[in-house]
């Protein structure tokens, strides 16, 4: 399934959530789903009854998006979570906040997901000191990811390191000066900020 290119305003507006895909303008005003809290297209606001195959999807579907992946990096994700121990929910989540992308956006060294993929579809970060470019890459505790040196005179990362808001993730180790952070531990679901009741995702696929 090839990803998805169009406005993605219409991703928060179908799933009635805020997905922050858009960086800070999803803080301000300018919010499409401030505007319109309804679903896109002609049949947006029509009210329809939703069944509990319907509910376990659009779950399903709402972790997809925040987190930018396919179908067939979901079900990846979700057999590797099921054969880990613990609960299979937890594990799916520790799995997707253990991408590199996502480790990038949650350093604060890109204003999206969407940014962080690029950053690192264009090479600028090193991982354990090896140059990567691959944003599905799953990292573990004890990798150090930091921005090479060459990019880091550009003015993106010179204004990031300036701009920094100075938020902390309680499983990185955070370096904004050097544009570099460790991961010290697994992440929790607590540390995880996106509204989804992920057994129904497990219900899903367990059928």
């Amino acid at each position: 399934m090839a990803r998805y290119t169009g406005p993605v305003c219409r991703l928060c507006r179908r799933e009635g959530t805020k997905l922050f895909l858009k960086g800070d303008r999803c803080y301000t005003d300018r919010c499409a789903l401030n505007k319109r809290n309804f679903a896109p297209g002609q049949h947006g606001q029509s009210r329809k009854k939703v069944t509990e195959y319907g509910v376990q999807l659009r779950e399903k579907q709402k972790v997809r998006r925040f987190y930018g992946i396919s179908e067939s990096q979901m079900s990846k994700y979700f057999l590797m979570a099921d054969k880990e121990k613990g609960i299979t929910g937890e594990n799916l989540f520790k799995i997707l906040e253990s991408r590199l992308d996502n480790v990038v956006y949650r350093m604060g060294l890109a204003a999206s997901r969407a940014e962080a993929r690029q950053l690192v579809t264009h090479g600028h970060f090193l991982l354990n000191g090896n140059k990567v470019n691959i944003p599905s890459l799953l990292t573990t505790v004890g990798d150090v990811i930091e921005v090479k040196e060459k990019s880091r005179g550009s003015e993106k990362f010179k204004a990031i390191a300036e701009n920094h808001n100075g938020n902390t993730v309680p499983w990185i180790n955070i370096d904004i000066e050097k544009l570099r952070g460790t991961i010290v531990a697994e992440s929790t679901r607590e540390d995880i900020d996106i509204p989804v009741e992920e057994h129904l995702i497990v219900e899903l696929y367990s059928k």
